[in-house]
This record gives C-alpha cells, structure tokens and sequence, in this order.
C-alpha cells in the first residue's frame, strides 16, 4: 500500500514487560481513507491503537507517522505530529457543559481559538445547538460527536478511534461512523478499532483483522465483507482461529 500516512513494522508490544498482547504486528494506513482493525475478543485490537498511541509501551519494532518515528512517543505530544486519540470511555468531562469542554479542547488554539470553535459548531451543528447543556446529558451518540469535535480541535491529520460506537444503539453508530467516513473528505486519515464488523466494513477503505495478537487477514473492506472466511468467524461467530 502506497502513499502511507502511517506505519507499524514488527510492533510487539504489552502492558506488562516480557508479556506482550501484540506479536510483530503490521499495518499501513493510508492518506484519507479508513482503515478498520477488526478481531474477536482479545486480539489486542485496542492494545495496538493504545501503542500507536503512546499509551501501551512498545518493546519492539517501528511506528512511523508522516516518515517520523513516533515508537514510545509520549501521548502528550501526539498533537505536535498532528495525530488525536478518541478512547472508547472517558473521552468527555461529563460534568462540564459542551461549550466548556470544547473551550478546554482548544486552549492550545491560542488566537485562532473562535474560529476553530465555529469551525466545529459547522461540523457538528447538535454541538451547537447544546452547547450550554452538560455534557453528560447527552445521548451516547451525541458524545461521541463531542469527543471527536474535541480531538479535531488539534486540527489532526489522523484520528485514532477505539471502539466508537461501542454501547451506542444501531442507528447512533451508524451516524458515528459515518462521520468518520466523512472526515476523510477533509483530507483525515482514521484509523478505528470497531466492535461492529459488518457497518465498519461497509463504511472502511481497508481492513485489518488480528487475532491472538498476530496479524491474521487483510484486504480491501468491501472484499472482506463478502469472504467466507471473515464472514463465518467475524460476523457469524465462528471462533476459530482465520487461517489462509
């Protein structure tokens, strides 16, 4: 895959030293595409977002963003090489209204700071509308409108997502969803890990599926959608390990 925004080599990585969740894990992601990491339960699909995040240290191998090497980078500079993380929980300040926590978002902003507020409004017009309210009254879609607004406030070139329609009903992680697919017409790359297979598929450029923390299949999203193999394991239920 060609024209990379970002790239993992041989990552093995874990919470625990001489333990690791990931085994010499590969992926690209692209310039403005999705990309989707898809697996059963305990692959190490957030332990990979969480590592490219600086968050899981990483004992082995490469992460490169933009052709910068950001292994181990400390999560507090990720905004310097234009990459925000949306964890699955705890990605708002429930007890602040939405204004405030857009406000907190964008103190780095600096003069720029009320444009970029508006910018936001535009992108996300139910923000707008609340923005007086809590943010913990909103629906759980509605947050995880907030928590994305309040990572695209570092204006990212990537978006890391964990899990972002996790608890959400049907139609509200539809409408997440697609709006990470309508980010990348702004020119963001998002790199998401999705519980949901089937809607993340259908809305993704590219998929990768691990699972026992190794790299197992990938391909293009629409292709997985139709396999066999992905749709016996991953979207009927199938626990095997996916073997090619």
């Amino acid at each position: 895959m060609t024209d990379a925004i970002l790239s993992a080599r041989g990552v093995t990585a874990g919470y625990v030293p001489d333990l690791p969740i990931l085994k010499e894990i590969d992926i690209t992601v692209p310039h403005a595409k999705v990309t989707v990491i898809i697996g059963p339960n305990g692959a190490g699909k957030s332990t990979l977002i969480k590592a490219i995040a600086g968050l899981v240290p990483v004992s082995s191998g490469t992460i490169t963003h933009e052709g910068v090497d950001i292994t181990n980078l400390p999560p507090d500079r990720m905004a310097e090489h234009g990459i925000a993380y949306v964890p699955q929980t705890d990605n708002i300040f429930r007890s602040l209204t939405i204004l405030e926590n857009l406000q907190l978002a964008l103190r780095r902003a600096g003069a720029d700071g009320p444009s970029r507020l508006a910018e936001l409004f535009t992108q996300f017009p139910v923000l707008k509308d609340k923005q007086a309210d809590k943010a913990g009254a909103l629906s759980g879609g509605q947050r995880q409108f907030l928590a994305v607004a309040m990572a695209l406030a570092v204006k990212p070139r990537l978006v890391l997502m964990d899990e972002p329609s996790a608890g959400l009903s049907p139609k509200a992680a539809q409408e997440v969803l697609e709006r990470a697919r309508a980010l990348t017409e702004t020119g963001v790359s998002i790199l998401l890990v999705e519980q949901n297979v089937s809607q993340a598929l259908r809305l993704a450029d590219y998929c990768y599926i691990l699972a026992e923390g190794r790299n197992q299949v990938e391909g293009k999203a629409a292709e997985l959608l139709g396999d066999r193999v992905v749709a016996d394991i991953y979207l009927g239920g199938r626990r095997v390990r996916a073997t090619r």
